[in-house]
């Protein structure tokens, strides 16, 4: 029998940093319901992703997806800028 591949999972977040050589950070902000008292809440997860053109800047909104691990910290990468910072 043939196994399907998962698809791969999709983010879109800011680019919180890119000072490293081929890499960004990503920051992804979810608005999340607080169980007990039902205030939304400010939830934000941080990803390293490779970028291998180093094209990115601080600000712009991208798209990124999952990948093998690429080194200890990195297991996404850069897809496409869907926003240049103004």
């Amino acid at each position: 029998m043939e196994e399907k591949r998962r698809l791969r999972k999709e983010r879109i977040g800011v680019v919180t940093s890119n000072k490293m050589e081929k890499s960004i950070v990503v920051s992804e902000v979810k608005r999340v319901k607080h169980p007990m008292y039902g205030k939304f809440v400010l939830k934000t997860k941080k990803y390293v992703a490779h970028d291998e053109k180093n094209d990115c800047n601080i600000g712009d909104t991208v798209k990124i997806m999952e990948t093998r691990p690429l080194s200890r910290t990195k297991c996404w990468r850069l897809v496409e800028i869907i926003e240049r910072a103004k």
